[in-house]
């Protein structure tokens, strides 16, 4: 793990975003396609705003949600509602969102449908993900119905997951598939996430779900 520390949020952000859409386009200019896979919430969104206005080749950029709550794209809580609105516009309008919902009253309908969609932009090229206090990533919370599951190197692609401090029933890519990403990044601020990320370096990821991508991570801190 390499941590680096920022003077302020806005100088973290912006450093980001330049950090990612270089690496991007290093993917792009050797392999001529790159998938960005990114995080919902609002943490993220000046990272988005910056990457937006960026002069790249986005008509071959996919980009890839970490995880969805099952709701539809009219739903305030849905996080591709959020990525549409403050990333796939301006120049990165052209980027290919990767859809992780589908109408249907339960995830579990739409997994294999979904899957088939993401299998063709994998491996991520990058890969933004954010942490929660109770040191959860993506989808892949402690206590989850199916977390075993979504950890373990023989998971699928897609795993629908239930926890009590997660809400709705959620989609997420699994383990494995985070943990193939060339470039990792993990966002995180303020004094208690930073706390609980030291934590998780102690801890497996059964506890600390976010231990399973940390060893080939970049975490970007701002208080």
């Amino acid at each position: 793990m390499i941590f680096e520390t920022y003077p302020d949020r806005e100088m973290m952000m912006l450093s980001l975003a330049d950090k990612i859409a270089g690496q991007l386009g290093e993917f792009l200019r050797r392999d001529g396609k790159a998938t960005l896979c990114v995080p919902g919430g609002t943490t993220p969104g000046p990272i988005f705003d910056t990457l937006s206005g960026v002069d790249l080749d986005w008509a071959n950029v996919a980009v890839v949600l970490n995880d969805e709550r099952w709701v539809p794209e009219s739903s305030d809580r849905s996080n591709t509602r959020l990525v549409r609105q403050r990333l796939i516009r301006g120049r990165a309008a052209q980027a290919r969102l990767v859809p992780l919902y589908a109408p249907a009253d339960t995830p579990e309908a739409m997994l294999d449908t979904l899957a088939d969609g993401i299998r063709p932009h994998l491996p991520i090229s990058v890969l933004l993900l954010g942490m929660g206090a109770d040191m959860h990533t993506a989808s892949l919370f402690p206590g989850a119905d199916r977390l075993d599951e979504a950890l373990s190197p023989q998971a699928p692609i897609l795993m629908a997951l239930r926890a009590e401090a997660a809400g709705e029933p959620r989609i997420t890519l699994t383990a494995p598939v985070l943990q193939a990403a060339f470039n990792i990044h993990i966002l995180i601020t303020g004094a208690e996430k930073r706390a609980a990320l030291e934590i998780a370096a102690g801890l497996g990821p059964k506890d600390a779900p976010v231990r399973a991508v940390l060893d080939n991570a970049t975490v970007h801190w701002a208080e």
